[in-house]
């Protein structure tokens, strides 16, 4: 990590991964053979890939007492707290299909449903994830999908973490399955004799579980292809070294691949900033993942006044972006593309990840630029609907048919000419 200058250098250095020929050929003969096998193919994934031998994938409501029995009580409330408040914010998406009617009858309007099921992956291996069930979850169940079905990959006990299936329970899930992998999105969008298909795949997963995702795109929808996680922090001289630093190092330690970017007015808190992270890293328990993102893909860039830091901030587009300035609420308009923005110096990026309510599946590699974080609207769909009234198409059929005729369309203008009078 570095100080520099805001100039052509100016980047969050991301890394796009689409995996090797040797991991595509690999997912592809993983759906493969799941499409053709079903369950045996789980089972033998499941077994290769997990050193775990299951006869019955899905999760029994026995195991999900003994995982409440496995967790402390204050736990159980801080995630029932966490979704209330992942719920109260996301109930305010919702948006009611709608109807206008002219004056001379058409009837014009747009019906919003919510799709029939959607299948959440939830990563597993050396970390577990509530969070991510609670984030993908619950919009889902605010939309109104009846059918959700969560996948995740069993740990060598041949179970799934209690913080994993208590969030689930809380957030009202109740078809969960112990699979994870590629092998676990091809049975969502394929299905199996056990897993029945699902319309939608969302939630983060390793570079398998990602190229799955693009492999079945098409045939089902998903959310996004993630990138590693990424923050730019936006400072000046009234944000205090230590704190910063700690919420640089709280994205370096997900990923060694994950981006942290400090953009600030004050060479000071640079130079003050720069020490604090070498200060901090020896003392984190995953400080070779979070010391290996620092050195390849961490910076702090030093902007000669803020609306300079502002335009580096809009170029870098960064999916968790916090603004710790003596007026931030001043700079959120001049803000035009960031997927998450926290303000002030209590709004660290972690409030957002777990309680505040907010989402936390946000768009990386730049995507900010055109996309939006997980929200409701992602679990519905809308029709157009139109009632074209008799006078109406009195009034406009011929026009009608002139532009299908302007296309070269006949029987476009045919089939309107044939209700004029």
């Amino acid at each position: 990590m570095e100080i520099l200058q805001i100039d052509d250098t100016l980047s969050l250095k991301r890394t796009v991964d689409g995996g090797t020929e040797e991991q595509r050929k690999a997912v592809k003969a993983i759906i493969a053979e799941v499409r053709a096998a079903g369950d045996q193919a789980l089972r033998a994934f499941t077994e290769n890939f997990d050193a775990v031998k299951l006869d019955d994938f899905r999760v029994t409501e026995e195991e999900i007492l003994e995982a409440y029995h496995a967790v402390s009580s204050a736990v159980v409330e801080i995630i029932t707290e966490a979704a209330a408040n992942i719920r109260t914010y996301h109930e305010k998406q919702l948006r009611p299909s709608w109807m206008t009617t002219a004056e001379n009858g058409t009837m014009l309007g747009q019906k919003v449903t919510p799709l029939d099921s959607v299948g959440v992956y939830v990563p597993g291996g050396t970390a577990a994830y509530p969070s991510s069930v609670l984030m993908n979850v619950i919009p889902a169940i605010t939309a109104g999908v009846e059918r959700i079905v969560m996948v995740s990959p069993p740990g060598q006990d041949g179970k799934l973490p209690p913080g994993v299936l208590v969030a689930a329970d809380i957030a009202g899930v109740k078809e969960i399955y112990k699979v994870g992998g590629a092998q676990a999105i091809a049975a969502l969008a394929y299905g199996t004799e056990t897993i029945k298909p699902v319309d939608k795949i969302t939630g983060p997963g390793n570079i398998f579980v990602a190229l799955a995702k693009r492999e079945v795109f098409g045939d089902v929808a998903i959310d996004m292809i993630a990138g590693p996680s990424e923050i730019g922090i936006l400072a000046d001289d009234t944000a205090r070294a230590n704190e910063i630093a700690a919420d640089l190092l709280s994205q370096a330690e997900h990923d060694p691949r994950a981006c942290a970017v400090l953009v600030t007015t004050s060479r000071t808190l640079a130079e003050n900033v720069l020490d604090e992270v070498y200060k901090q890293l020896p003392h984190l328990p995953r400080k070779d993942i979070a010391t290996a993102a620092i050195e390849n893909f961490g910076a702090i860039y030093v902007a000669e006044d803020l609306e300079e830091a502002v335009g580096a901030i809009n170029q870098l587009a960064p999916e968790h972006l916090e603004i710790v300035t003596e007026n931030p609420v001043g700079l959120l308009g001049k803000i035009k593309h960031a997927g998450a923005i926290f303000l002030g110096r209590y709004s660290s990026e972690p409030v957002g990840d777990y309680f505040a309510g907010p989402n936390h599946v946000l768009p990386t590699n730049g995507t900010a630029r055109f996309s939006s974080p997980l929200s409701v609207e992602d679990f519905q769909k809308k029709s157009s609907i139109i009632l074209y009234s008799e006078q109406a198409m009195n009034e406009n059929g011929a026009k009608i048919a002139e532009f299908a005729r302007l296309e070269g369309l006949e029987a476009h203008a045919r089939a309107v000419e044939a209700r004029l009078k």
